[in-house]
Parts: structure tokens; sequence; C-alpha cells
């Protein structure tokens, strides 16, 4: 949902163009057929400064690349076209997408590829935990694209990846950002999960309730809030973290509204981030939200009970994630404390 920063091979390779993300038309057609049909919204190509990254072009991003694609490897940081990937990448820190790199959803916000989904690779947890142990990371995210076609959504595959990284690297802990898994069989694929014990289990809301029928058309929020809800219930020492994105034409009432909603799900930690406009045919930037504004999120979501705040322009799910979890882990001591 972010501009795409890469070389020109790169983005020849992902139908990617430069400034802002956009794609060709047939690109377009090709990474979102059922969006094809939809009008044009104009991309707002003029971004304020604060929105504004360097291309990346370091040492450490290069060799992140290169180990990637050398175990065949998709990452959120490309599909989504993170605007941190150049710093993210040059520390050697990356977010891992399992399931494939096809969507079986078509949200209006996100430029992950839609249509028809891959064939679930048996080689992908142990991939994920090779590549873990070669960057020597601390902390890991893992996300994946949705698989409505999966009988458990995907349960069993982020299971034994999770598996195959506290193996590889019992040091290493583990946050997972999963789809909502509409239409499984009650907490199954929850308990699924949980039984691999990730340190931190993230489902992200997304957006407001009202904006749902627009730019999450394929989910439904108080769904996504029970899984959250759920987590908890079922193990209350994993912590819990979701997030939204902001400018999409959202009231600062409703987001305070979801501050409260994600608080009675006992919801640890909460990020806040600028949603930017991948092509012509997903949804329109409504507003760019200033830092001051980010700052005055953050001081409510803190005020409400939040462990941990991520809020600002460029805050994504997994932006400094493992020094987010390093200062999450002190503030539930400092509360049980007292």
């Amino acid at each position: 949902m972010t501009q795409q920063i890469s070389s020109v091979e790169e983005k020849k390779q992902r139908n990617q163009v430069p400034d802002g993300g956009l794609n060709h038309d047939n690109a377009d057609r090709m990474r979102h057929p059922e969006k094809a049909h939809k009008p044009d919204n104009e991309v707002r190509r003029k971004k304020p400064d604060w929105l504004r990254v360097k291309a990346p072009t370091s040492k450490g991003y290069a060799e992140t690349k290169n180990l990637m694609r050398g175990l065949k490897l998709n990452t959120v940081c490309e599909e989504a076209g993170c605007p941190n990937i150049g710093e993210c990448w040059d520390k050697k820190h990356a977010t891992f997408m399992i399931l494939g790199s096809v969507c079986t959803r078509a949200c209006a916000f996100c430029n992950v590829a839609t249509g028809l989904p891959d064939k679930l690779d048996p080689h992908e947890p142990e991939n994920v935990a090779k590549a873990t142990a070669e960057l020597g990371l601390n902390h890991i995210v893992i996300t994946s694209v949705d698989r409505d076609d999966l009988d458990d959504g995907g349960a069993e595959h982020f299971a034994r990846t999770i598996a195959q990284i506290h193996l590889h690297s019992p040091g290493t802990t583990v946050e997972i950002l999963t789809p909502d898994f509409k239409n499984k069989d009650d907490a199954k694929p929850l308990e699924t999960i949980l039984k691999s014990k990730p340190e931190v289990f993230n489902h992200n809301l997304e957006t407001v309730p009202r904006l749902y029928p627009t730019i999450r058309p394929g989910a439904r929020y108080f769904q996504s809030l029970r899984i959250l809800h759920e987590v908890k219930q079922l193990d209350p020492s994993t912590f819990t973290k979701s997030g939204l994105m902001v400018g999409l034409g959202e009231t600062k009432q409703e987001v305070m509204q979801v501050m409260d909603d994600l608080r009675s799900a006992d919801v640890d930690f909460l990020t806040i981030g600028q949603y930017l406009q991948p092509t012509p045919k997903h949804a329109p930037v409504a507003d760019f939200i200033t830092p001051e504004e980010f700052k005055s999120y953050e001081k409510i979501a803190y005020g409400k009970g939040f462990l941990m705040v991520s809020s600002s322009p460029l805050t994504r799910s997994s932006h400094h994630a493992g020094d987010d979890f390093v200062k999450l882990k002190a503030a539930r001591e400092k509360k049980l404390s007292k």
C-alpha cells in the first residue's frame, strides 16, 4: 500500500514503475484482475516532506535481497512496496510473507497480488527458519496472504514455520501477523498456531468499521476483533497487537472508538500509520495526516491503556518490531510490578 523503491530491473519484474508505486495499466490487470474494471482514482503524486524516503542502495539491502531470492522466499516488504524497505533491509530485518504470494482477497488498500493462490511450498517453513538464522535476527515477523481456499486458512503452515524458527534459532522471538480465518472452525486455527508459542500475535483491523465495505470488503470488523480477544482468552501470556491505517477518510472519533474496542479485547500494542495509494485502481488517499496528529493519537492511545503505541506517518506493523518488542516486555513487567 506504499511507494515501491527498487532497481529498474526489479520494477520490471514486479510490474512496478517509479513515483508512488504506480503500476502500468497492463500490469495492474495482471496483478489485480478484480480491479481492472474499476474506474481510476487520482493518485496524489506530491507527498509531504515527512513521507519522503531514499531509494535503497546499501550493501546490506543487496545482501538481504539476494538471500530472499536464493531461498525463494516472499517478503511483504517487496510485495506491498513498503517505504521502509531500505532502512530495514540494510539492518538485515525482513518481514517474511508465507503461504505464497497471491491473496484470495481483494482489499482496496493492498498491493499484494490477488487471484488463484499458489500451491503451498512444503519447504517454506524450514527456508524461513534458515533465513532467520543466517540474518542473525533476535526478533522475526511472519505474515501471510489470505488463504480462504485452505480448510484451516493456513494455520498449520504458520505453526510449522514458528516451530522451525524456534528449532533453528531458539533465542529468536517470533511475531506473527495473521489473516482473520473467517468461516473456519471456531477457534481451531488459533489453537493450532498458539501451540507453537509465538511471542506476539498480530492481526490488523486496518480501518474503522464504517469503511470496511469499501476498504476491506472480504473481512468483517467484529470477526477481526474477536480473533484478538480469543487469542488472549486462549493464552493470556501472548502479546497481542493490531494496526490501523489513517488517511482513508476516517474521523478522529472513529479512530478513538476503535482504540476502545481494542482495549476491550485486551490488545497490548497499537500501530497507526499513513495509508499510501499503490495504484489508480486502489482507494484514494483522503488526507495526509500530520506528524503532530499522529503524536496526538499516540498520547490518546497510551491514555486508554495500551502497553505500547507506535504512531507516525511511516509506521508499519513490522517497522522496528524487534526494538518495540523489548519495550513491550518492559512495559508489561512495569505494569505487573505495580
